[in-house]
This record gives structure tokens, C-alpha cells and sequence, in this order.
């Protein structure tokens, strides 16, 4: 059968490799076209758009590349008619996929959305166009069956696919030694524009804190000119696709808000969630958005796990308050860890690329 599928960033990109690669294991003859990354293509399928085309992140940015989006939307329906998929798999990434799940309704293609938006934390009423415009919803966390319900919409529960990622680098996988001296793992984002506005910030730690080394995550999409651009002189190393050996031997991290802060908490490393962006964009934001946490990891435990720096909070001096805690307060650690522990508990075992696979193709069928 023929899949086409579409994300937009790194974490859609890890995910739609590991969903590609089940669906050849129970598809021989699956044939696939992807919106994506390296990860995708690598998993089998042809990449048509690398996802570091299509990262715009905050409204002020969305709107300042408006007919950029636009381009990719006109060009993303023309290859999906021109490729004439059996089914076609939307992962997270919803400003761009909920316009093309609209449309494709319309041409009578089949439409799996993989990764739910996060409707459950802003405008609510876009669940309306998922009910008329997706045929399966797989969300990959436990709150988000229950918030369906209440809109008379019947979702699959698939497990979270990090789950399976992360059992897998930990059991599976040795550590390679970045540093002789402890180390804080910096985890300044995907984006550039992101990495601009955070990385210099979280950089200023390293002056507080001589006795560790820092190491900063690059992102396999972003030039290393960036990075040595913002670092300059700084005593600080700098790995590419190296992130999960880097959370591994870390004893704290500066993460970025975003699938990272999940990947982090099932590492068990003591974190501080870090978010900045444009002024009016987060001014916008406040006004719409309804969750009382922007982190995953407080999201599905309810309550403030881990410290969230976000925008004018997001200071040195904040900074280095709270990563003073993650490396000298015993009680808070081992509070932490009891927490990270409960987190594996709710989001289960299941092999969560391993059934989202088999929902896509009973759909395709």
C-alpha cells in the first residue's frame, strides 16, 4: 500500500522513523513519501520537504513567512494527488497539517492523525474539524483519551512512543564518555530561531558553575555555525546526534520546553525547563492558551515536577538558582526521581509505533 506522511519538526520527524519503520515490518510492500527528516528517509521513505523548511514557531514568525507556509501547502496537496496515497498520516505539527486534513477530506483520501494537536491546551473548538476531517485519532497520552470523550470523539490510546525509544538507549545502547569533569547537558531546541534566543542565556551558567562541563546538543538539522557563532570562546563542547548519550552521563540539563523535557525526565536527569520567544507571540499566547504548565513532564503528572523558566523568568539569575538546586539539594533529587518514577508509570508499555502502525494500515485497508 501507499502512506504518505507529514511532520514538521525534530521530535515528528524521530517518531514518524520509528512508525515507518513498523510499517514495512507488517507492509512489505508498503510504499512511502514523507514531510520530514533525515530520520525518515533513513527509515525508507522518500523525503519531499525537510522539516528545517518548515519550523516556524510563535504567531509574529507565522505570520512574517505567511506565503512561504502557503507554498508548501499548495505544493504538499499537488504531490499528495500526484502520489495518490491509501492513507495519509498527519504527526502533530497541526497549524500546517489541520489545513491539509481539511482539504484531503474533501478529495476523499483516508486521514490518520498520529500525535494528537494540543487542542486539550488552546482553542478547544478545533476538535470540530478533527471529528469531521480525521478517520483515526492515536494519541500517545493517557489525559488525552479522556478529553476526547468529552467531545464525543473515540481516539486510540497507542502508549507514547518515547517510552520504547528511551527503554531501548538504556538498556541496549553503551555510553560513550564526553568528559572527564561532571557534565550539564544544554538542550537549546530544534529551531534556530529557538536556539538564537535561549542558547546565549543558558550559556551564562558557565561561569557560575566552573567544576562542570558543559555540552550543548546541537541539532542534527542546524549548521555548527550557528552553535560556534553563539559559544565564540566560551569553555564549551558541543556533540551533534549524540543527545541521548549526552542525557545519559549529564548530571542536570537546560532543556528546551518541548519533547525534550519528556526525554530528560525518562533519563531521570534533573532539569529546568527553559522557554523564551518573541514578546508578542507569548503575549498572544497567555491570551489563548489554557494549560497551567508548559512542560510534558508537569502536563501528565498534574503538578509542578520539574522548574519552568519561561519568558521574563527565563533570567541568569533565575538560572542559576534553580540549577544550584539540581546539583546540591539531596531532598529535591530524590523527590524528583520518585516523580520521573510515577511519570513511566502512567504513560505504560506499550509498543507504541508497533500499533500505531497497525491502526494506519486497518485504515489503508
Amino acid at each position: 500500500m501507499r502512506y504518505y506522511l507529514i511532520a514538521g519538526e525534530a521530535s515528528g520527524d524521530l517518531h514518524g522513523s520509528n512508525l515507518i519503520k513498523a510499517l514495512h515490518e507488517q507492509d512489505a510492500h508498503a510504499e512511502m513519501r514523507c514531510w520530514g527528516g533525515d530520520r525518515m528517509q533513513a527509515a525508507g521513505a522518500t523525503l519531499v520537504k525537510h522539516y528545517r523548511d518548515l519550523a516556524f514557531m510563535g504567531f509574529v514568525e507565522v505570520i512574517a513567512h505567511l506565503r512561504t507556509i502557503m507554498r508548501n501547502i499548495d505544493f504538499c496537496k499537488k504531490d499528495i494527488l500526484a502520489f495518490r496515497p491509501d492513507v495519509l498520516v498527519l504527526i502533530d505539527y497541526p497549524g500546517f497539517n489541520m489545513r491539509i486534513a481539511e482539504w484531503a477530506k474533501k478529495q476523499g483520501i483516508r486521514i490518520v492523525y498520529y500525535i494528537s494537536p494540543q487542542v486539550w491546551a488552546w482553542k478547544e473548538n478545533r476538535v470540530k474539524k478533527i471529528k469531521r476531517d480525521v478517520d483515526k485519532m492515536l494519541v500517545i497520552l493517557p489525559f488525552e483519551v479522556d478529553f476526547y470523550k468529552k467531545w464525543d470523539y473515540q481516539v486510540t490510546y497507542v502508549g507514547h512512543p518515547l517510552v520504547e525509544v528511551v527503554s531501548n538507549e538504556k538498556n541496549n545502547v553503551p555510553v560513550v564518555p564526553v568528559s572527564d569533569k561532571p557534565i550539564i547537558a544544554i538542550l537549546p531546541g530544534s529551531r534556530a530561531q529557538e536556539i538564537k534566543v535561549k542558547l546565549p542565556i543558558m550559556l551564562t551558567m558557565v561561569k557560575h558553575f566552573p567544576d562542570y562541563c558543559f555540552v550543548v546538543a546541537q541539532a542534527s538539522a542546524q549548521p555548527d555555525s550557528l552553535y560556534k557563532e553563539i559559544i565564540g570562546d566560551a569553555p564549551v563542547k558541543l556533540v551533534k546526534d549524540q543527545t541521548y548519550n549526552l542525557l545519559k552521563q549529564a548530571r542536570a540539563g537546560l532543556i528546551t520546553s518541548g519533547t525534550a523535557t519528556l526525554e530528560t525526565a525518562l533519563f531521570g536527569l534533573p532539569q529546568v525547563v527553559c522557554y523564551k520567544g518573541n514578546a508578542v507571540s507569548f503575549w498572544l499566547a497567555t491570551k489563548l492558551v489554557s494549560v497551567k504548565y508548559i512542560s510534558l513532564v508537569n502536563l501528565i503528572m498534574d503538578k509542578p515536577v520539574v522548574t519552568e523558566l519561561i519568558q521574563n523568568d527565563l533570567t541568569e539569575a533565575n538560572l542559576k538558582l534553580a540549577l544550584t538546586r539540581l546539583l546540591q539539594d539531596e531532598a529535591y533529587k530524590k523527590a524528583l526521581k520518585q516523580d520521573y518514577d510515577t511519570l513511566w508509570q502512567k504513560l505504560g508499555s506499550k509498543k507504541a509505533s508497533a500499533l500505531a502502525a497497525a491502526e494506519v494500515i486497518s485504515v489503508a485497508k
